[in-house]
């Protein structure tokens, strides 16, 4: 059984471009951030990656929960 905002994602994963867009943008960050994260040691400019690559995939998190908290208020 799904809770209400579990709901609310699998309806926006179903009928809305931005929130799928914003999913695929996180997923991608994510795997991104992981393959930094199996390096023993990171390059200067793989540390300014990493942290730009933090920024974006929180920026796309907190997007997606809006869009989340719209849909319930709608509802």
């Amino acid at each position: 059984m799904s809770t209400p905002t579990e709901a609310v994602r699998e309806q926006l994963m179903a009928g809305n471009d931005e929130y799928r867009r914003l999913r695929e943008e996180h997923a991608r960050y994510k795997s991104q951030l992981f393959e930094l994260s199996a390096k023993t040691y990171l390059t200067d400019d793989e540390q300014a990656e990493e942290v730009r690559l933090k920024k974006l995939k929180l920026r796309a998190k907190d997007q997606m929960e809006n869009l989340i908290r719209q849909a319930q208020a709608v509802h």
